[in-house]
């Protein structure tokens, strides 16, 4: 299979399906000028120039009219430059986007998806590099992906642009230039089944976006003093595969949960929460958690190095769960 970078990979995903379905357009700000802050839409306006819109620099505006457009029988994908700047327009994710459907009655669909630039990268500090799942997590209604890798962010996103769901799609801004085998041909990821990265028998470490690659580095590190790392990916929090999650906890008896959100409340928490309350009987030892640091991102590039986990973290926590 050809090797394309993650961000080529959410591109041709997009080409492809708006290649295959008429209804899909694209809207936000830069998206034809500079394909977005991160290159993912740049060549889409030249086959399709009359299906990508740059929009002013209003997120209300861009969910608004996504929203809008999708009552109406299209398929808009939304990008919101920044995570960050979804708080603009958390009216329009969290109390229309979510809920229409629902409150009528299901009588009408909302196939949105909201392309989400997240994490620290650059160093651009506080108000730009936030990792916010648990947010969206929280909300009924919406359904949450985070890729890590670029087979999974093309399977993934065809995936979203065929459902009749919104779609919490959220890219790690450190994943664009990372590069993976990825089919030629057309496939489908479904929402809702998680990826054993890398099997092991002694501890499992359910990662999320970055944390992926950390925990297969940890892996690494720990199979050279005979411990055997096994590496989840939920690949989706909303649906949740529980399942593959609790059956690797029932096979090593030792969990450790990790993400790059703050550790306070985040998606980690609910991970650990759920594997304490269904999977008691299995552990061995606590559950672990492996987040970010309870502070703003500095600006500082040797402060920020304080605040991401490292896969240093991770072998660390391994090592104290075997004792």
């Amino acid at each position: 299979m050809p090797k394309v970078s993650f961000r080529e990979a959410i591109r041709d995903a997009l080409l492809e399906e708006m290649e295959r379905d008429e209804s899909i357009f694209i809207l936000g700000e830069d998206v034809i000028a500079h394909g977005g802050p991160y290159a993912v839409t740049r060549g889409i306006y030249e086959k399709f120039p009359h299906r990508i819109r740059q929009t002013p620099i209003s997120e209300a505006a861009i969910v608004g009219t996504a929203v809008g457009a999708a009552l109406c029988g299209v398929r808009p994908v939304a990008e919101i430059m920044y995570v960050d700047f979804v708080t603009c327009a958390m009216d329009e994710v969290v109390n229309q986007m979510a809920k229409i459907r629902y409150m009528f009655g299901g009588q009408t669909d909302v196939p949105v998806v909201l392309r989400l630039p997240s994490g620290s990268a650059r160093l651009i500090a506080a108000q730009h590099s936030q990792a916010l799942e648990a947010w969206f997590v929280h909300v009924p209604g919406l359904q949450v992906v985070v890729p890590s890798t670029p087979y999974d962010a093309k399977g993934l996103m065809k995936t979203a642009l065929r459902g009749r769901d919104p779609v919490i799609y959220i890219e790690y801004k450190r994943l664009y230039s990372q590069e993976g085998e990825v089919p030629e041909g057309d496939y489908t990821i479904p929402f809702g089944q998680a990826d054993i990265k890398r099997e092991g028998r002694d501890v499992t470490i359910v990662a999320t976006g970055p944390m992926v690659g950390k925990a297969l580095e940890a892996a690494e590190i720990l199979a050279q003093e005979g411990i055997e790392v096994e590496v989840v990916d939920p690949r989706t929090l909303v649906p949740l595969d529980k399942e593959t999650i609790f059956a690797s906890v029932h096979k090593t008896n030792r969990v450790i949960v990790t993400d790059e959100e703050a550790k306070r409340a985040g998606t980690s928490a609910e991970i650990a929460a759920l594997i304490a309350e269904e999977c008691f009987d299995a552990l061995d030892a606590p559950v672990k958690r492996v987040a970010a640091a309870n502070v703003p991102m500095p600006f500082s590039p040797e402060l920020e190095k304080l605040v991401v986990p490292k896969a240093e973290h991770l072998v660390a926590a391994v090592r104290e769960l075997l004792g």
